[in-house]
């Protein structure tokens, strides 16, 4: 039994020495800098400035910050909302064994494979293009000159325009995650509901929803989690600097701890960056506990 525990150990100790060095020194680190001021990420210990709770202080009273928060939410909700319902009904129009499922399959989940910059840099000059882009050259088509005069790209369209290219690109993930659920689903229990006189809807609403409880967890924590780090887009479709329209926390706290070369940020204080990555990883654990709390899936068995 001795040698059995000591063998444990052996091998668990260089997975635990790696998890601290990695992973648990960062975290703990981030922490403490967020109560101090200092210039840059690599300065010396001795030129950090104690400054307590004012870095988050300041964040709660600063405009762009609090744009770029709801920014974020307007990304996390109606994003979540597109995402998780195009998700789910795709992964069930899959499921219900039409014809070419693999093909379509490959299709939805394309855009995952592409890169995030080839991806945002198609939507930019192939679809929301004022100039030769599809949306406008489709509203001409069908003579709605009105729609096909709208600027995708000014103004408050431009969230608009990212919030649609990113949830295309999002739904392929997470209908595959849906998919895998519905396919660990025991067919009998569709073939004894079909027997019993239930059609397609009362299936799905009383079979494969609450069989699903999980799976629909596992992806609000994952969709959560992505927005959170919502970045490359939002870089991408303001290249010029921070547009409060589409600034997201990421992209402001990337401006404080490296600085910008357009002059929106004033000075560099990576203290405050560390603030904002403490307040988006406290975010990220409410949402975790309250999914937790709110779906239960203890009376769901498959």
């Amino acid at each position: 039994m001795k040698k059995d525990k000591s063998m444990i150990v052996l091998f668990l100790t260089p997975a635990v020495f790696m998890f601290l060095a990695i992973f648990l020194y960062p975290i703990i680190r981030t922490v403490i800098m967020s109560f101090f001021y200092m210039e840059g990420l690599t300065d010396d210990l001795s030129t950090w400035q104690f400054v307590g709770l004012e870095n988050y202080v300041k964040l709660i009273n600063t405009p762009l910050f609090k744009d770029a928060m709801v920014n974020l939410f307007k990304i996390w909700f109606y994003g979540g909302l597109i995402v998780m319902s195009l998700a789910l009904l795709y992964a069930v129009i899959l499921s219900s064994g039409i014809r070419f499922k693999k093909v379509f399959r490959a299709i939805l989940y394309l855009p995952n494979i592409v890169s995030a910059v080839a991806l945002a840099t198609m939507w930019l000059q192939g679809v929301f293009s004022s100039k030769f882009g599809i949306l406008k050259s489709f509203f001409e088509m069908i003579g709605a000159e009105k729609l096909a005069q709208i600027g995708w790209l000014d103004g408050d369209n431009t969230f608009k325009a990212l919030l649609i290219a990113y949830c295309f690109g999002m739904v392929g993930y997470h209908m595959l995650i849906f998919l895998s659920g519905i396919e660990r689903i025991s067919p009998e229990y569709f073939e004894a509901a079909t027997i019993d006189g239930a059609g397609k809807i009362k299936q799905f609403l009383y079979i494969t929803f609450p069989l699903l409880k999980g799976v629909i967890k596992t992806n609000l924590i994952m969709w959560s989690i992505s927005s959170v780090g919502f970045f490359v887009w939002s870089q991408l479709f303001s290249p010029l600097g921070m547009d409060r329209s589409t600034v997201t926390p990421m992209v402001y706290m990337y401006t404080q701890i490296f600085g910008s070369s357009t002059g929106n940020t004033i000075e560099r204080n990576s203290g405050l960056g560390a603030a904002i990555g403490v307040l988006l990883c406290i975010i990220v654990v409410v949402i975790f506990w309250i999914l937790n709390k709110t779906i239960k899936e203890d009376d769901a068995e498959f």
